[in-house]
């Protein structure tokens, strides 16, 4: 009897960092590959945002579907086929795990809403505090840890039958399961300091504007190990 067929690893790139951005720290697999090291030889990157076709998703589908620059509520044609996808996906038992931009994607693709944050953006590293202790891909985890956070939008409503699973003191949905196997983070696992800090002076002067001083953000600035290992684990789980 053959063995049966090896988990597919997709990195869903939903867009790439401005050419400032990128030219100091890459593409977005870049910034993935340290998380996904484990699985090198089983990541296919699929970019989306350039058209990309999707491979049709099963139980064996294994998906991480990246941030971006662009807007859910703009509704970019290659985002609501990724949004058509993902119910796909999640229909098929896949597993699958939105950071920032594919976290709001999922929760637009499965029945929630997503809209600007009313108080404005969020970012530098902040404190994620756990609502949820019985989570699975919770277990073993500091009721609250440091993460990397920079968004406008947010996800206003959640679809029925997903749950929080933590909070922030700007965002109440930093992390959200949607079924046994798809979950979803506002913060970036895959941001490390030097890559936020970039951010930041990219945005200083917007960040000015709204009252926001980008020399403290820097300076406030933390590793992220618990942010980091969620991502990981989440991959090892469903990757064996």
């Amino acid at each position: 009897m053959s063995s049966p067929a090896a988990p597919t690893l997709l990195l869903i790139q939903t867009g790439m960092p401005p050419a400032d951005i990128q030219s100091h720290h890459g593409d977005l697999p870049t910034w993935f590959a340290p998380l996904l090291a484990r699985w090198e030889h089983a990541v296919q990157t699929i970019r989306v945002f350039a058209g990309e076709p999707l491979p049709a998703p099963d139980s064996r589908t294994v998906a991480v579907i990246t941030g971006a620059w662009e807007m859910v509520t703009d509704r970019l044609d290659w985002s609501e086929q990724t949004a058509a996808w993902i119910r796909q996906a999640v229909a098929a038992r896949a597993a699958v795990f939105g950071v920032c931009y594919g976290h709001q994607l999922m929760a637009h693709a499965l029945g929630g809403e997503v809209d600007y944050h009313p108080d404005g953006i969020e970012i530098g590293s902040k404190t994620v505090s756990l609502t949820a202790s019985d989570d699975p891909l919770l277990a073993d985890m500091p009721r609250q840890f440091p993460a990397q956070l920079t968004h406008m939008q947010t996800i206003t409503r959640l679809p029925e039958d997903a749950v929080a699973l933590a909070t922030s003191a700007h965002d109440r949905f930093q992390i959200v399961r949607y079924g046994e196997k798809a979950y979803s983070s506002q913060f970036h696992p895959e941001i490390t300091p030097a890559i936020l800090s970039t951010i930041i002076h990219s945005r200083a002067e917007r960040l000015r504007g709204a009252g926001v001083c980008p020399d403290t953000l820097t300076q406030d600035l933390q590793d992220t190990p618990e942010a980091t290992e969620l991502l990981t684990r989440f991959v090892a789980q469903h990757m064996g």
